[in-house]
């Protein structure tokens, strides 16, 4: 009973302790992803990307750079895109930029993994989207984009306000007032993910011993560096699988992430597992909705293809430069979280900002009128699911650390 305590104390400590060391860059990312949403419309976005397809794909990864890292507004952004006559690799390309190169999930990445891994990211996000378009040229699926486009046409859009001249709204109250609002919305869209994905790892940390690991990604362990293609392969194939069975977005899995790199898990299979936000049952669903089964069943096969062959290239070309991180780098458990250090400030910096923006979104300026971005149709069942997840977390984090300050 007694080990079953401190094990519960200290996964809902680090826990905690994973927050806290993300507060800042979660903060500045989503101000960021906010500011550039109030300031480049979609609708801007939508009249730059319906030329040529190389332009296209270069706009599209650019836009969806800047924009939120949410996949579920991600969906909505590129059927909206998509609708609007920018070709579908344009599209393809603006749904992978917007869920893998955005700043928000690189800065979390660089907290947790390193730089090796915030490169592997962003040159990731890149190959998914060239393997993506070289395979979409190859296959060439025009009677499947025609229908997927076909059943979008009694698709009704909410009519967005035009686009105006952003060196003259950000100097304005006003804007400053519809960021605060756009930043609420994004932590209304993760707070769920978030603190389901934080306590998981926590839990993980703790409970989970590294057995469990070694037999379900093949010769993985601690300080386990060689593997063969066949073994790289298979961790490639079995990181999606875990990213799907714990149905949360890429901003809560990126702690996941370090506690699998941690415990022995190749370079290739980490990143495959940070890349397959894309490749989970919901996302397959609300694609249906939008464009049809035999459409979202092709984007799936499309973008696991895509996400094999990224991974592939990533582990083989650092391996080639010597580049390959050291999993001796990632600190799973560490006692020293809450520590004076640089964190320390830079929450309490971001903590005064996410305040100023409150107060002057919700208090000052709360008659400023503010349009809704859309959203993908979640399932009512699974965010049924998910708010009682998050809300036992909460009950098992308040829990595990009463138990370990006040109780052991």
């Amino acid at each position: 009973m007694n080990n079953f305590l401190e094990n519960w104390g200290e996964a809902a400590y680090t826990s905690v302790g994973f927050f806290w060391m993300a507060l800042w860059a979660f903060a500045l990312g989503y101000i960021i992803s906010s500011m550039i949403q109030i300031f480049v419309t979609e609708k801007r976005m939508q009249k730059t990307m319906g030329g040529a397809e190389g332009k296209g794909v270069l706009l599209g990864t650019f836009f969806g750079f800047i924009s939120s890292s949410c996949s579920f507004a991600a969906l909505a952004s590129t059927k909206s895109i998509f609708k609007k006559g920018a070709s579908f690799i344009s599209s393809m390309a603006f749904l992978l930029a917007s869920t893998n190169l955005v700043i928000e999930l690189g800065i979390i990445i660089s907290i947790f993994l390193g730089w090796q891994f915030v490169v592997g990211e962003y040159l990731g996000g890149i190959l998914l989207i060239l393997i993506s378009w070289l395979l979409i040229r190859i296959i060439n699926p025009k009677k499947l984009i025609d229908k997927a486009r076909n059943n979008l046409k009694d698709d009704q859009d909410e009519s967005e306000e035009a686009s105006k001249d952003w060196k003259k709204q950000i100097v304005k109250e006003e804007s400053w007032a519809r960021v605060s609002k756009k930043y609420k919305m994004e932590w209304q869209m993760v707070w769920k993910d978030v603190t389901v994905g934080f306590t998981i790892a926590g839990i993980v940390a703790a409970f989970v011993p590294d057995s469990f690991f070694q037999t379900l990604f093949i010769n993985s362990g601690p300080g386990n560096t060689d593997f063969s293609f066949f073994e790289i392969l298979e961790h490639i194939i079995v990181g999606p699988v875990a990213a799907f069975l714990t149905f949360i977005g890429s901003m809560g899995n990126i702690p996941l992430a370090a506690l699998l790199f941690g415990k022995g898990v190749s370079f290739a299979g980490v990143m495959a597992f940070i890349f397959s936000d894309l490749v989970v049952f919901p996302v397959l669903r609300i694609n249906a909705r939008y464009y049809g089964w035999k459409m979202s069943l092709f984007i799936l096969f499309l973008l696991f293809t895509a996400l094999i062959g990224a991974a592939l290239t990533l582990h083989y070309g650092f391996d080639l430069l010597n580049m390959l991180p050291d999993p001796s780098q990632v600190k799973i458990q560490d006692s020293t979280y809450f520590k004076i250090d640089y964190t320390f400030y830079l929450n309490l910096t971001f903590l005064v900002i996410s305040g100023y923006l409150v107060y002057l979104g919700f208090f000052k300026k709360k008659d400023v009128d503010h349009n809704m971005s859309e959203m993908a149709p979640k399932s009512a069942l699974l965010e049924s699911i998910m708010k009682f997840a998050a809300l036992a977390c909460y009950l098992w984090l308040t829990g595990g650390l009463i138990t370990k300050f006040f109780i052991l």
